[in-house]
């Protein structure tokens, strides 16, 4: 049996350094490359580099490729809908995929209303419209977001989202009439989630007022905060205020969704049933597509051409979507998460009584967080935790830091990949831990 990963030499190769050098004459600096080992193909957790190195992805391309890099029903979906056309325009000569996929988005996602569907081209897209969709619904204008919370890198996703630092520095001015709030977030602040949410909304109403909010916008498993879930209870009473004040609650399930926890959607986990909901990264194995759901009542009041966009719901991306949709639900992808989450909490939980500087690990199916913090002030680790994460791609594994303080490891592994495969990448992630940590 091939043993994985397969690495020759050093980490990126002459390959990849020679594309490096080209990348840093011929791209913008603003975009940066963290591993800048350049993939030449990639399937259910392997990324071959133009060396020939093999690499073990736990990090799906940001949580994008649940499905795998190359799975065979989207690879088939967009060969046979590329022969067929690449575009017309949904606006101006629309086509049938598009509705097939509103259709999935209809049925899978929670809620037993009626609902309906528009789609879009990424995750800050689909937040953007879901904003607009509320303040125009409401005919209110303020927003809550929470801390930690990230949503995106346009101009006003900038606004709701919490870290500056690479996202928002020296971009402003934002858009107003965006308001942050506590969160929920049992390992600093200790609090159930009846009292955690006792404090957001008594701040909503002391410092905002109900009748002034269109929109609570949440993550029901925080990305790039760090897979932070809040404690139970806690978003169900911000759906309930919002419901009692007449505002309207988004779910942004843009990285937690699609299985990826374990459930259709990490909402299904807090029992609530979002108003809208955005999705986009694992809707359709790798290509660009993003959408907004929620109740046809809401749905169905803005204006035609209100909503969409040259290249929303782009014919391609939706075939890759289907295929990608029906992909999880024959091959129970939802089983697969809790399969992956069993092996990885099984190493982490391991490394952690080794290890008191892990203050926690956490998460939902097959999207788990580590954070580091010093046994001596519980201060963020984000040093060591770069260094992990440095050591982890030298040996031939893609991990991902996250969180506030650059001290949290996510793993966001493909719903595909192979337990065996799975199991070296964090043997090796284990190993670094203990390299770096040094107890």
């Amino acid at each position: 049996m091939t043993q994985y990963p397969m690495v020759s030499g050093e980490l990126p190769g002459s390959k990849s350094n020679q594309l490096q050098l080209r990348k840093v004459a011929a791209v913008s600096n603003g975009v940066g490359t963290v591993f800048p080992s350049y993939i030449q193909s990639a399937s259910d957790g392997l990324l071959v580099d133009v060396d020939g190195n093999h690499l073990i992805d736990l990090g799906s391309g940001i949580g994008v490729t649940g499905v795998g890099n190359a799975n065979s029903a989207v690879v088939q979906a967009v060969t046979e809908q590329v022969s067929k056309f690449t575009h017309t325009a949904f606006a101006v000569t629309p086509y049938e995929p598009y509705i097939r996929v509103c259709e999935l988005l209809n049925e899978l996602t929670p809620g037993s209303f009626e609902k309906k569907s528009a789609l879009f081209n990424s995750g800050a897209e689909a937040v953007e419209n879901a904003v607009k969709i509320a303040r125009y619904v409401t005919k209110r204008q303020a927003i809550v977001v929470l801390e930690y919370g990230y949503h995106g890198r346009t101009n006003l996703t900038m606004a709701m989202t919490a870290k500056s630092m690479p996202f928002k520095h020296g971009f402003g001015p934002f858009a107003p009439e965006v308001y942050r709030l506590p969160t929920s977030n049992p390992l600093i602040d200790g609090l159930s989630g009846s009292d955690a949410a006792e404090l957001t909304i008594g701040r909503i109403e002391k410092e905002i007022g109900g009748a002034n909010l269109a929109a609570i916008v949440v993550e029901p498993v925080q990305g790039e905060g760090g897979f932070i879930v809040p404690a139970a209870g806690f978003l169900k009473a911000l759906a309930e205020f919002s419901k009692k004040v007449g505002a309207i609650l988004i779910a942004d399930e843009i990285q937690s969704g699609f299985c990826r926890t374990g459930e259709w959607f990490a909402s299904e986990h807090h029992g609530i049933e979002p108003d809208l909901i955005t999705t986009a990264k694992g809707i359709a194995g790798g290509m660009p597509l993003s959408a907004v759901t929620g109740r046809a009542e809401i749905m169905d009041q803005i204006h035609p051409g209100g909503l969409g966009g040259t290249y929303t719901g782009n014919p391609v991306a939706c075939a890759a979507a289907i295929a990608a949709m029906e992909w999880m639900v024959t091959q129970d992808a939802n089983q697969m998460a809790k399969d992956i989450e069993k092996t990885i909490k099984s190493v982490l939980n391991k490394l952690a009584i080794q290890h008191p500087e892990i203050a926690e690990v956490r998460g939902m199916g097959a999207m788990v967080a580590i954070e580091f913090l010093s046994t001596s002030d519980r201060k963020p680790m984000a040093a060591e935790v770069s260094k992990i994460a440095a050591s982890c791609h030298k040996a031939g594994v893609v991990v991902l830091t996250s969180g506030m303080h650059g001290n949290v490891i996510r793993f966001l592994p493909p719903l595909s990949i192979p337990t065996d495969i799975l199991a070296s990448g964090l043997e090796i992630f284990a190993e670094k831990v203990t390299e770096v940590l040094g107890n």
